[in-house]
């Protein structure tokens, strides 16, 4: 009958008693334990350490950057170098690396042990990647397993130019680039300016090349002992450098004079390079103190900037050393 303590099998536990607030532990017992993690909060989640590669991709892209003199200037977008010949070509041109990045399980050749050993000796960061990641990081291009990111240039400003060539005991001599938009021609006059003694080259912020990889490897490691300078207004610039008594010097095909016969090589001077097809723009014309030509033969219709301003360079050097 209900209640029956007296029946077979019936026992009272007398042994064990309850404890003081045993209650409250079971009610936090039956507590719950908050909202679940996001994903890429769990440790042992996937997503979590796409998390911290992402993280840790960012803080390498803020590595070694270039300073100018007074760490002025306006950095570009950093830039990815797909390829194992490219790669290789960069890294023995001296470009500044912000991290190497290796695809998994890469079929191992002469080139990427060299990527891999001037890695290790310059301590630059070296992180495997996948396939996927590197397609995904190049934009598609034929990578070969191989890339390196390379750091925003910090650039100079005309200011900057004028104090490395008073600090250098001899006149100012500095190349602009007028309208030159192929930064292969930037590169091989950075090539040209660190060879025939320039102080720096000049180049507007705007419709003009930058120093972007394809620049750095031109310029065959130019680009780290040649200052670049970015000017919001060219004509504005060449009006603050003749303010500080340079003589502006244009390189056209029309000009009245020729290289090797110009005036002020001696001087303090500005090299101004206008682009292959259209030449100098007409207000930066209006401002030089005289227009130079290289004279070429009639069947070649123009040099590029990069031999031009090789070119002009040289024989400034050449009257500069007589």
């Amino acid at each position: 009958m209900a209640g029956n303590s007296q029946r077979r099998g019936a026992t009272r536990k007398t042994g064990k008693k309850a404890t003081v607030g045993s209650g409250g532990q079971r009610r936090r017992g039956l507590e719950g334990k908050g909202p679940t993690p996001k994903a890429e909060d769990r440790t042992y989640h996937s997503a979590h350490k796409k998390k911290v590669a992402s993280e840790k991709r960012a803080t390498t892209s803020r590595g070694t950057t270039r300073r100018t003199p007074s760490g002025k200037g306006r950095g570009a977008v950093t830039e990815v170098v797909a390829g194992r010949n490219s790669v290789v070509e960069a890294l023995r041109a001296g470009i500044p690396v912000s991290a190497v990045y290796i695809a998994s399980r890469l079929e191992a050749d002469d080139r990427t042990r060299e990527i891999l050993r001037t890695a290790a000796d310059a301590g630059y960061p070296l992180l495997e990647v996948t396939k996927p990641e590197l397609d995904r990081m190049t934009d598609g291009a034929v990578h070969q397993g191989v890339a390196i990111q390379v750091p925003p240039y910090d650039y100079s400003d005309v200011e900057d130019l004028l104090d490395i060539a008073a600090a250098s005991d001899r006149p100012p001599l500095i190349v602009a680039l007028d309208g030159v938009t192929d930064p292969r021609n930037l590169g091989a006059v950075l090539r040209s300016a660190g060879a025939f003694g320039a102080h720096g080259v000049l180049v507007p912020e705007r419709r003009s090349a930058g120093v972007t990889a394809s620049a750095w490897k031109v310029s065959a490691g130019a680009a780290a002992r040649v200052p670049v300078a970015r000017a919001t207004n060219l004509v504005r610039a060449l009006e603050r450098l003749h303010e500080a008594g340079c003589f502006i010097v244009g390189l056209d095909g029309g000009g009245t004079t020729t290289v090797a016969d110009m005036p002020y090589s001696v001087d303090p001077l500005v090299l101004v390079v206008g682009s292959e097809g259209k030449g100098l723009s007409r207000l930066v014309s209006e401002h030089c103190d005289v227009i130079a030509g290289i004279p070429i033969a009639s069947d070649v219709e123009s040099l590029n900037a990069g031999v031009a301003g090789g070119i002009a360079l040289y024989e400034v050097a050449r009257q500069r050393s007589l």
